[in-house]
């Protein structure tokens, strides 16, 4: 890597957490910055390979790098020391590291501006710069700890949510993301489970939360056993519901499912034997917004 002209770009402080869940291959990387756009310079994910957080005097080349280091079998470890080794601006930078298989690390340079720090363990690495204290990272740390019952999407924003709780980043808040990865899952089974950003909000982990409860709406399931069985009355009312909305060829499965189609719903629709209680509670919701709106 080429040196950088110390003071070239801005400082971002920030603070992030990578994380893996090694008995389901998910990866992923949670952060917030008094920086515009966080989440385009500083959140790498790759299914099947791992995650990074590159902050401080962001290098965004460590992204990517890094990435490619992980794919190669390189320990989060040795992809530091490599990234940092040939990086003449490495006292000015910040970098988690995590790997499919849990492997972590985080650095911090020693020109970080205070209070910058960071810490491992096994599937968890997190970090942080400019902020009011250590018990930013603590937070962090001890809330993805007790979140093991929980999918690994929603303990990085629990996390997030805890360290901003904990006094957070020194000068605020402005933006925000959260990306998660795991082979073959998500839309489409294309490897990216959830991948969220606020650019610019005075709020932003508040807003990514909001985002996120809309993200697992659409795209978020259902397990089969609590589908509801569409007969009787509940048929009668899933039918009359299309009506109102325009969906009246009469074939109710591809009434539904044109229906869901509009609504980006389409992945929570499988015929018309039985219903996901999420899609019932959204066709319910639409039929009251189309009589308001009358």
């Amino acid at each position: 890597m080429p040196p950088e002209r110390r003071g070239a770009q801005p400082r971002t402080s920030t603070f992030s957490i990578v994380a893996s869940d090694p008995q389901n291959g998910a990866c992923g990387v949670a952060i917030q910055s008094k920086f515009l756009a966080i989440g385009a310079l500083s959140a790498w994910a790759e299914p099947g390979v791992g995650a990074i957080a590159t902050q401080a005097l962001i290098n965004v080349r460590y992204g990517a790098e890094g990435l490619a280091l992980l794919r190669a079998g390189r320990a989060p470890e040795e992809v530091v020391a490599r990234l940092t080794l040939a990086d003449h601006g490495r006292a000015d930078r910040q970098l988690g590291v995590v790997d499919v298989n849990g492997r972590s690390a985080s650095y911090t340079g020693e020109r970080c501006a205070a209070w910058a720090g960071g810490r491992a363990m096994p599937g968890c690495a997190v970090q942080g710069n400019l902020l009011v204290s250590d018990a930013t990272t603590v937070a962090l740390w001890d809330t993805f700890a007790a979140t093991a019952d929980r999918p690994l999407g929603e303990r990085l924003l629990a996390a997030l949510a805890a360290g901003q709780a904990a006094g957070g980043d020194r000068r605020g808040q402005q933006s925000a993301a959260l990306k998660v990865v795991q082979p073959a899952a998500g839309y489409g089974h294309g490897g990216v489970v959830v991948d969220l950003r606020v650019d610019d909000h005075p709020t932003p982990i508040a807003e990514l939360a909001r985002l996120h409860e809309l993200h697992r709406r659409y795209f978020g399931s259902t397990p089969a056993e609590k589908w509801l069985p569409v007969r009787g009355a509940l048929a009668a009312e899933v039918r009359e519901c299309l009506d109102r909305l325009g969906q009246r060829t009469g074939n109710l499965a591809d009434d539904l499912m044109a229906w869901a189609a509009i609504e980006n719903l389409e992945e929570r629709v499988d015929g018309a034997d039985c219903v996901d209680p999420v899609v019932l509670d959204h066709l319910r919701r639409m039929v009251g917004v189309a009589h308001l709106a009358r």
